[in-house]
Formats: structure tokens, C-alpha cells, sequence
């Protein structure tokens, strides 16, 4: 008996891990509507090139890829998770203010250009290369360069 449960859970573990990192190409019409509005609002003069859904084991993410090679991730909800702009910069509304001000009086030479936000924070990376990390609250916790 121990070894069929032991089997069953090893192959429900396969199983799943076979189908997440499933990458699928959609239209967009099939972003999640808080998504769409999010890109008319902040990059309106970006022309998409492809979107794709993941499903992940447990959840789906979305990526917006546009011609000039900026990129966009959303989370299930429509939410963005990661932006990267390697060839300009986050709009300065993407930034919070407290990080934006930090930003601004330590690395006034520098732009963003990449965001992501999780439950543990954020991280900023610079035009420099330089990585911000900084604590759901906002507080710098950590600086790569």
C-alpha cells in the first residue's frame, strides 16, 4: 500500500511539472482586461509583437512582449508582476513614490529600467546595472552591482 500512495504522488508530481512552463501564444483579446488597460495607460505607443500565457503548476502568468523588445509580465489577475524596459524606462507612475524619491536623491544620473514586485518586495535595476532591493514597506534592504 505504502509503496501505491508513494507511486501515486510521484507520478501526480510528474504530471504537474510536465504541464507548467507550458508557454501558449494568445491574441490580445485574451489578456486579462485589467492587462489591456494597463498597456493602453502606460505604453500606448508600444506595438505589441506577441503574447503568450503560462501555465504554471498552480497558477497562469501572462507576457507581453512589444516590436521594440520591452516586455511585460502579469500575474493571473491582470496585475503587473515585472516590466522591463532595457531601451528606455518604467514610467515614473509604475515607480512607488518613497522608491522613486530614493532613487532620485542617490542615482539622480541613472534611469529604471527594469521593476519587479513579489510578496518579499521590490527590485530596480538601473540603466548602470545596479540592483535595488527594497522590503514590501519600501526600505532598502540590499544593493548588486
Amino acid at each position: 500500500m505504502k509503496k501505491l500512495i508513494t507511486f501515486s504522488i510521484c507520478l501526480f508530481a510528474i504530471l504537474g511539472f510536465a504541464k507548467a512552463d507550458n508557454d501558449k501564444p494568445i491574441s490580445w483579446n485574451e489578456l486579462p482586461q485589467k492587462s489591456q488597460e494597463f498597456i493602453k495607460k502606460y505604453f500606448p505607443k508600444n506595438e505589441v509583437s506577441f503574447a503568450k500565457m503560462e501555465n504554471e503548476i498552480w497558477d497562469k502568468t501572462y507576457e507581453v512582449v512589444f516590436t521594440n523588445g520591452e516586455k511585460i509580465e502579469f500575474n493571473n489577475k491582470g496585475e503587473w508582476k515585472e516590466i522591463d524596459c532595457k531601451l528606455s524606462s518604467i514610467p515614473d507612475a509604475l515607480i512607488p513614490a518613497a522608491i522613486k524619491k530614493h532613487i532620485t536623491e542617490q542615482f539622480s544620473q541613472n534611469k529604471v529600467v527594469e521593476i519587479e514586485r513579489d510578496s518579499k518586495g521590490y527590485e530596480i535595476k538601473l540603466d548602470n546595472k545596479l540592483e535595488l532591493k527594497y522590503t514590501p514597506t519600501f526600505q532598502l534592504k540590499e544593493i548588486d552591482d
